[in-house]
């Protein structure tokens, strides 16, 4: 990629190359005015060969530092090379970005520092729909958030995102590591954000399976629910 835009798609990947290279192709068709970096996060995969052979502009991680540790390398990447919107999609194809351009406006207005691509702000049912208890659980963690906060958020698990310039830095130095979007709704509420959720239509995983299954679904949700908590009282502690 020879343009520089002031937008920077982060794609942050562990093995999805079966997925990873549809992604690229709709950003490229569908928001050829953005940058878009590929984390490959210490894939196992050929995800590496696939980004070399199609050009994908990537940073190839040595080893898997988990979701958050990807995330936050592209928000480093993208607060070192001057972006000003950084957004996040999953490297699975579940995030349609024909939704970015309505997700762009607050931040370009200077409205709204962190968009969250939502689920359940609008009444349709079109679209993939996870697993009732996924769903059960969301609500569950987005209660918890409102009493730890008093800030409503819908979809507190949604990876489709967008921060303006002043949430790169803070992400930039400073990101949960383990299952981290709970957390970091809780982080840019107690930055004193301004949170928007953007409604937004998700797609079914084209192959390969979510890394939250069985027992991890369990663990996922103790240990997120003590990260709010934690993470309520540390941020409450530096104010």
């Amino acid at each position: 990629m020879d343009k520089r835009s002031d937008v920077l798609i982060i794609i942050p990947a562990y093995n999805e190359a079966e997925n990873l290279l549809q992604v690229v192709e709709d950003i490229r068709q569908q928001c050829p005015q953005c940058d878009y970096l590929v984390v490959n996060d210490g894939s196992t995969d050929d995800t590496e060969d696939l980004c070399a052979r199609h050009k994908i502009r990537a940073v190839h991680l040595p080893i898997n530092l988990g979701i958050g540790g990807a995330v936050q390398t592209g928000y480093r990447y993208a607060f070192k090379n001057h972006y000003e919107i950084a957004v996040q999609i999953d490297g699975d194809g579940q995030h349609d970005v024909s939704y970015l351009e309505d997700m762009l406006k607050p931040l370009i207005r200077g409205e709204a520092d962190v968009i969250i691509g939502s689920r359940f702000v609008s009444r349709e049912e079109t679209g993939f729909r996870s697993s009732f208890l996924r769903r059960a659980g969301i609500r569950f963690l987005s209660m918890l958030i409102r009493l730890c906060t008093g800030i409503r958020i819908y979809d507190v698990t949604s990876g489709f995102r967008a921060v303006n310039r002043r949430f790169i830095r803070i992400y930039a130095h400073e990101y949960p590591t383990d299952y981290p979007e709970p957390e970091a709704v809780i982080s840019a509420v107690m930055h004193r954000g301004r949170i928007r959720e953007i409604p937004v239509v998700m797609r079914q995983r084209e192959a390969g399976a979510s890394s939250i299954h069985g027992f991890r679904s369990a663990y996922y949700m103790i240990k997120v629910s003590l990260s709010i908590l934690i993470c309520r009282i540390t941020f409450g502690i530096r104010r």
